[in-house]
């Protein structure tokens, strides 16, 4: 899947005469296509002197795509004795675009957001190893959430760059958890995408689903405006107002759009996991699917309560994973966004799944009967 260009996009919505109020209602709605704003920090809104901060040109990118794909999720337990596993991840700091036009300096665990998913079962045990190549220029650790222990690993892996470290650990209690490095200054390295999420399933297994999503969210916070072509650098300033500028689901503003890697597909009348990963690093999330609603929701990644039952929108605060489930009687887009809403309109915060299917009029008829 091929992103469109920055000035597609942008011829799109001028010769559509797409205004703020038109698109931004294209994205509470359905429809052919994924309909974004236009930045929204330039002269004519977000600057009255008509002069924005000028940024250095966009940087020669170390990797074509930073967004992880949502499908790509591992093996339900199937197993229902003890096991260990070995899990290694090594710190990627890259240079990639958060839109086209746009190049940031991520930091990642191997070179995706959100780190890959790591899933084992209740009483297992993890050898887990960290690796900072000698080219990296910071310092990295990991703290998963999923973890007894000082700084949940974190104390035990904080290595400088050529350095690797292990723990190992037994995964003692249930549910799905975050993990993020956790170095002093922790805020830039979540922002830049180094978290993602550990399932611990219970003894007894989850119940089976016909397919499992894994998304994750997160504020980047930088020297530039919303929409603005060059190379942004990050902003502790803009940090410690808790202003992003952008916000987006895998570390790419609408790459799960028509506009970016495509809509994810599915399939009409199946049951679908979501897990959504906030790393944060500040704002939670109203995590809503428009025009469906999470049939089951496991709050707080707590699966071993009673999930809750047909829950419309959910609070997904920074620092947890939650996952819910979506079923799919009716072909067409679901729009999975965050319900503070300017986030979805201007900043970036949206990703679509389109099922497939036929039309059932019983359910749901597009003509009005």
């Amino acid at each position: 899947m091929s992103r469109h260009s920055h000035i597609e996009r942008r011829a799109f919505l001028k010769t559509a005469g797409i205004g703020a109020a038109a698109v931004f209602a294209g994205c509470l709605g359905g429809g052919d296509t994924d309909a974004i704003a236009p930045p929204t920090k330039d002269a004519a809104d977000g600057d009255p002197s008509g002069e924005s901060a000028s940024l250095d040109p966009a940087a020669e990118v170390d990797a074509d795509r930073i967004a992880a794909d949502p499908t790509d999720v591992p093996d339900p337990v199937d197993w229902d004795e003890p096991r260990t596993h070995d899990v290694t991840m090594e710190t990627q700091e890259v240079t990639a675009e958060i839109e086209p036009g746009v190049t940031f300096d991520y930091m990642t665990f191997d070179g995706r957001v959100p780190g890959p998913m790591v899933r084992v079962r209740r009483g297992d045990t993890v050898n887990f190893t960290l690796k900072n190549p000698e080219d990296s220029g910071l310092p990295h650790n990991m703290d998963f959430h999923a973890v007894y222990g000082p700084g949940g690993g974190a104390d035990h892996t904080t290595i400088a760059p050529g350095e690797e470290a292990s723990i190992r650990y037994k995964a003692t209690y249930p549910g799905v958890h975050i993990y993020h490095c956790a170095v002093p200054n922790m805020d830039h390295h979540i922002s830049a995408g180094m978290f993602g999420a550990i399932l611990v399933e219970p003894k007894d297994g989850l119940p089976e689903v016909d397919r499992e999503l894994y998304f994750g969210q997160h504020e980047l916070y930088t020297n530039g405006e919303t929409g603005q072509e060059g190379h942004h650098e990050w902003s502790v300033d803009a940090a410690k107002e808790e202003d992003p500028t952008y916000m987006a689901f895998n570390g790419e503003a609408y790459a799960f759009t028509k506009d970016g890697y495509g809509r994810v597909q599915v399939e009409q009348d199946e049951r679908v996991r979501l897990f959504l990963s906030n790393g944060g690093p500040n704002l939670s999330s109203s995590w809503h699917a428009i025009g469906n609603v999470w049939d089951k929701l496991y709050r707080d990644g707590d699966l071993v309560s009673d999930p809750a039952r047909y829950v419309e929108t959910t609070p997904v605060a920074p620092g947890t994973v939650t996952a819910a489930e979506i079923r799919t009687p009716v072909p067409g887009p679901i729009k999975i966004v965050d319900h503070s809403l300017t986030r979805v309109a201007r900043k970036g915060l949206l990703g679509v799944l389109e099922v497939q299917g036929e039309q059932d009029p019983d359910i749901y008829d597009p003509d009005g009967g």
